[in-house]
């Protein structure tokens, strides 16, 4: 890019905040615009490294794959919140694991006895864990120290940027209007944060396609328990309910959760549709516009933000639950 040129980037959840960051070190002129800093589905999510429901498989693969390699280095820096964890992942029916978890550290099948009643099949291995809050605020920090600079406030459209070369829509479910993206439809999910009463290893099970998950996630003095997925719904009004729900499953499990204090509830909407969308088109006016939106994902047995890699991105496809 000339001098003098700029790079517009919408949207702050976390594939707005690491497209803004890597190009900003690449030495490029960002400009951030997002009605929320950070985005709050970003901040909802519990979160575990790991691939879930994303077309296209190769090229996720790919990005997935990358996004290991970045969050073991940040694992190195306190201030990431970014900690390799081993946990477990069970199934209450006999599955086999997914491909991409047999590649990763401490891969095993679980014995009869490793498992929670109720349990067939599970196996045990170590992968990034991510604390969003302390993650997003990470990117944002290196943003500013790049050169990058935030502007807050809502789009009516993508016309409303003002002078850019290029615009990066990483609005998420927003895309929906602003583009608009008809085949973008939200699914809602829950978290319940929690006091830690000693859990230092994860738990997730695999419940397919059900709208009621379960995992915790371990984040030294607090836990994120998981959670909901409600396909077509939006509202980010907690759900006592669910929230209820919520804290019985993962309970039921981990007995320890009994004695657990309710910190919080975190909502967010995901943005979903059949395959990962990333595109550019070139504007009368000779600006180009790149869309990035999410693929179909179950946040938060995973929260699958898939923006393309470049070299050097702090995060790209796969942050789970």
């Amino acid at each position: 890019m000339a001098a003098g040129e700029r790079v517009v980037v919408v949207g702050a959840g976390v594939a707005g905040l690491t497209t803004a960051v890597v190009l900003a070190e690449a030495g490029v002129s960002v400009h951030m615009i997002a009605e929320q800093v950070p985005g709050v589905t970003s901040l909802a999510a519990g979160a575990m490294w790991g691939l879930y429901l994303v077309e296209p498989k190769d090229k996720v693969n790919h990005w997935g794959q990358r996004s290991l390699e970045i969050f073991r280095e940040l694992v190195e820096d306190p201030t990431t919140g970014v900690r390799l964890t081993s946990g477990i992942e069970a199934s209450r029916t006999a599955k086999a694991p997914p491909a991409w978890a047999t590649d990763l550290p401490g891969f095993r099948p679980c014995g009869p006895a490793e498992l929670p009643a109720g349990f067939l099949a599970g196996y045990r291995f170590t992968v990034p864990l991510i604390d969003m809050p302390t993650y997003l605020d990470y990117l944002l920090h290196r943003l500013d120290a790049a050169g990058g600079t935030v502007e807050r406030r809502r789009l009516a459209s993508l016309s409303d940027v003002g002078p850019a070369t290029v615009i990066v829509n990483c609005t998420g479910l927003g895309a929906k209007d602003l583009l608009p993206d008809p085949d973008l439809r939200p699914i809602r999910g829950q978290h319940a944060v929690v006091t830690n009463p000693g859990l230092t290893e994860f738990f997730s099970e695999d419940t397919g396609l059900s709208p009621d998950l379960l995992c915790f996630y371990p984040h030294g003095d607090t836990v994120v328990l998981g959670g909901t997925a409600i396909d077509g719904e939006g509202g980010l009004a907690s759900d006592d309910t669910a929230a209820a729900g919520i804290l019985a499953r993962c309970t039921e499990v981990e007995p320890r959760l009994a004695t657990a204090r309710v910190l919080e509830h975190r909502i967010g909407a995901r943005p979903t549709r059949a395959t990962v969308r990333v595109d550019a088109d070139r504007r009368e006016d000779g600006a180009v516009v790149v869309q990035s939106a999410a693929a179909t994902c179950g946040w938060p047995r995973s929260t699958c933000r898939n923006p393309p890699v470049m070299p050097g991105t702090p995060h790209t496809a796969g942050i789970s639950g």
